[in-house]
């Protein structure tokens, strides 16, 4: 899983300058929306509103905001939001995996298939890239919240909750668990007391590949797009992040 959370240590790095900060909003209550229309309007009996709302707060959505949310979210006025997924290549043969929240399906199938064919693509059929990605949980929490608790110790309770397998990259531990584990482990982070940056079920490759600078470049560059697009929520890919790309994306 080596890269995974280095492309997302460089989001948070970056969070705070980041000119998308509106579109990181807009894609934290459009979460919320859903949540609501799934679940209801009440934290407590709602685990998906909970951590939407967990989520929002660690991106610096305000508190009246995400009140504002969910009160609308829970009226007659709710916005009609569906989740869709839409799989392909991209340039150089990297699989491409797009997350969408929407109220206009036509609308976003439309957006998706021009990203693909304007910036070296192709979409494919919905289950395309199931041999390529595996559902898994994963909890991103700050170094700095876990300073003060022994190493081993603090492993061994996460090995409690599910882990399957710690990474820790610069001021960022990440934890992954099994995908039916998610739910189990969250649970188990707030009974410890840990405050995570982010916590979601991601699409983490089997397998990377390795293209060259050049190469990856372009790959993020169609990866750009799509994250540039409002009704894209996520995006998973399987490039391996190498150490000469991150170099090269820190210096940007």
């Amino acid at each position: 899983m080596a890269g995974h959370s280095k492309w997302a240590n460089i989001k948070h790095r970056k969070g705070a300058q980041d000119k998308k900060r509106a579109k990181v909003f807009t894609r934290a209550l459009k979460e919320i929306s859903v949540a609501v229309k799934e679940g209801g309007p009440d934290e407590d009996s709602n685990p998906r509103l909970r951590l939407a709302i967990q989520n929002a707060k660690s991106n610096n959505v305000p508190k009246d905001t995400i009140e504002r949310a969910v009160h609308k979210a829970s009226g007659a006025d709710a916005d009609n939001y569906e989740e869709v997924a839409y799989e392909g290549y991209g340039p150089h043969g990297i699989a491409i995996y797009v997350e969408c929240t929407t109220d206009n399906i036509n609308r976003t199938v439309s957006s998706v298939r021009s990203i693909f064919n304007k910036y070296g693509g192709s979409l494919g059929t919905n289950g395309s890239l199931d041999f390529i990605f595996t559902p898994k949980g994963v909890f991103t929490i700050e170094r700095e919240k876990i300073a003060d608790r022994d190493k081993e110790e603090f492993e061994l309770e996460l090995i409690e909750g599910g882990v399957e397998e710690l990474e820790y990259e610069d001021d960022f531990l990440t934890v992954y668990t099994a995908f039916e584990d998610f739910g189990k482990m969250n649970q188990h982070l707030e009974n410890l007391g840990v405050d995570t940056k982010s916590a979601e079920v991601q699409r983490i490759p089997n397998i990377r590949k390795e293209p060259e600078l050049s190469e990856a470049k372009s790959i993020l560059n169609i990866i750009d797009k799509f994250e540039d697009d409002d009704d894209v929520q996520n995006v998973y890919h399987d490039m391996e992040l190498t150490d000469e790309i991150m170099e090269a994306l820190e210096a940007e």
